[in-house]
């Protein structure tokens, strides 16, 4: 796992920055298996989409870099067009988890990105397996629980208790978003705002 240094302070702050928090530096974005044909099935999904949107939004806004993987897209559809249009190539997959996917991650690791945040369909299968694997890869994987989904209940509340108990670090799309952005007087603080702001679907 890559080391976490305690940043000095700096005038924003009296304290050093915690290394528990996420840095736009250190993190990458992964999302998984949006795909039209899981989504239509999964309760609340249009909130889902619109939190990955918006991570996605982020994300380019502040430099963090964004991976996406489909399974198996040619028998099960491809990403929502309203995510795919925002992530352009998208990594073809048969294994549940997305590091099977493994020259992005490469990258990310020459590039001292250790922390993932990973977002997507389902939360039981694909996002679990691909958490745990990066867990056991070295990566600090954390997880947007308002960004993924299950078809039921009982499989999505497990796993994410699953994944916490074994070092993933749950978050939301608005507590990732503030923290890559860090302070509001990043140039890009209007953007991250307005993505707070808006309003979620009905």
């Amino acid at each position: 796992m890559g080391s976490k240094p305690v940043e000095k302070a700096d005038k924003s702050t009296a304290f050093p920055r915690s290394p528990e928090l996420m840095n736009r530096e250190d993190s990458a974005l992964l999302v998984v298996d949006a795909q039209v044909k899981f989504l239509e099935i999964i309760p609340g999904s249009e909130r889902i989409v619109w939190n990955i949107r918006r991570l996605l939004d982020a994300a380019a806004a502040l430099g963090v870099p964004i991976a996406a993987t489909e399974q198996y897209p040619e028998r099960l559809s491809p990403t929502v067009p309203e995510l795919k249009e925002r992530i352009g190539t998208v990594a073809d997959k048969r294994c549940f988890s997305s590091c099977v996917c493994g020259d992005f991650f490469e990258g990310w690791k020459s590039d001292n990105r250790y922390r993932v945040l990973v977002c997507g369909i389902e939360t039981h299968v694909c996002i679990m397996q691909t958490a745990l694997d990066l867990v056991a890869a070295g990566f600090e994987p954390y997880v947007a629980v308002d960004a993924v989904g299950a078809r039921h209940a009982v499989d999505h509340e497990t796993a994410l208790r699953r994944m916490e108990s074994a070092g993933v670090i749950l978050t939301t799309t608005e507590a990732a978003m503030f923290e890559w952005c860090r302070t509001a007087e990043a140039p890009e603080f209007k953007k991250i705002s307005t993505l707070a702001k808006e309003k979620p679907p009905s």
